[in-house]
């Protein structure tokens, strides 16, 4: 079976991602081939700095040496520096993201990794952005569940970046539905399991408390999860969250679905931060991002972690085999 190739996105130029990119071109791989889409001289320039040998090679030639890594030119407007993103070169960041997903939903592609990118500086470049998960779901056309999972836990999020006082009116029947649906189809086809366990929590402390500590699980979560059961889908819950997570109860999980960004990331990224990757569940495509950020603070400097890019790459490169090995059967 042929090996998947998945794009290489480094994200905003003056972060730590180039660099990252540069120390993941330094593994040999045997689990996929990588194509980098980013601008050569952000990469070269990130290589010197580091004292790594880096040599880019054209999209279709493969990577065989450490130091070697296709690329797929995508040039900044202007030279990138260190710790000082540029707005003119937004443009460059979001192309790059929309290329390589162009060339996914051509089946060119069978997957993205991506780097981190800068909110704040990609819409001061004049582009309307509030992040890389939704702007492939709308490029896709598709809905999109985020994840985020380590060796310990995966962990899905019925609602993102919301403030805390709209939490509650963003929970209804329906996204609570579309959410576990897919990602109970993700677990499926993506992650090889044929019949997955999820946990769901609860919105409330307590999962309610039988409704004296709101009323949300017993007039929306408990519905939608008894008419989900009925169709087949193995789900425990509503739980209480400050309980859902001990390891004795996680190990008869397969995946844990919190209701909001705060309730379920904080005990994923205490329990192993650095192995943390961002999966866009309901792509058409396998999407792995790192689970930080650009840590403009330690760009140049040659001290940022690139765990969990490795890792990003790593899941990447399995799920988009295990579409690759489905389709071939």
């Amino acid at each position: 079976m042929k090996l998947p190739t998945l794009a290489l996105v480094p994200g905003e130029p003056a972060g730590i991602g180039p660099e990252l990119c540069v120390r993941l071109a330094q593994q040999p791989r045997q689990d996929c081939h990588l194509i980098a889409y980013a601008d050569p001289a952000s990469l070269t320039q990130a290589a010197v700095s580091l004292g790594l040998p880096l040599r880019l090679l054209p999209p279709g030639q493969s990577a065989n040496a450490p130091g070697e890594l296709a690329l797929q030119p995508i040039p900044l407007a202007v030279a990138s520096r260190a710790g000082h993103p540029d707005p003119r070169n937004a443009k460059a960041v979001i192309a790059s993201l929309q290329i390589a997903a162009g060339a996914c939903l051509a089946g060119e592609l069978d997957g993205i990794v991506t780097g981190p990118v800068h909110k704040a500086v990609i819409n001061e470049g004049g582009i309307a952005y509030s992040g890389t998960t939704e702007l492939l779901a709308h490029q896709a056309g598709c809905e999109v569940v985020m994840m985020l999972a380590n060796d310990i836990v995966r962990v899905a999020l019925v609602t993102t970046h919301l403030p805390l006082r709209a939490v509650a009116d963003a929970i209804t029947a329906e996204a609570v539905t579309n959410c576990l649906q897919i990602t109970w189809q993700a677990l499926r086809r993506d992650f090889g399991l044929a019949a997955p366990r999820i946990a769901v929590l609860g919105v409330n402390p307590h999962a309610g408390e039988d409704g004296h500590l709101g009323r949300e699980e017993l007039d929306i979560v408990i519905p939608a999860l008894e008419a989900l059961r009925a169709s087949g889908m193995d789900l425990i819950g509503p739980l209480p969250a400050d309980t859902a997570f001990l390891p004795q109860k996680l190990r008869g999980f397969d995946a844990v679905v919190a209701m909001y960004h705060d309730q379920g990331l904080p005990v994923l990224k205490y329990s192993g931060f650095e192995q943390a990757v961002n999966i866009t569940l309901g792509l058409p495509y396998p999407r792995v991002a790192v689970d930080h950020g650009t840590a403009l603070d330690l760009a140049g400097r040659g001290v940022a972690d690139p765990s969990s890019l490795f890792a990003a790459t790593a899941l990447c490169a399995r799920l988009a085999a295990q579409r690759l090995d489905s389709q071939a059967r």
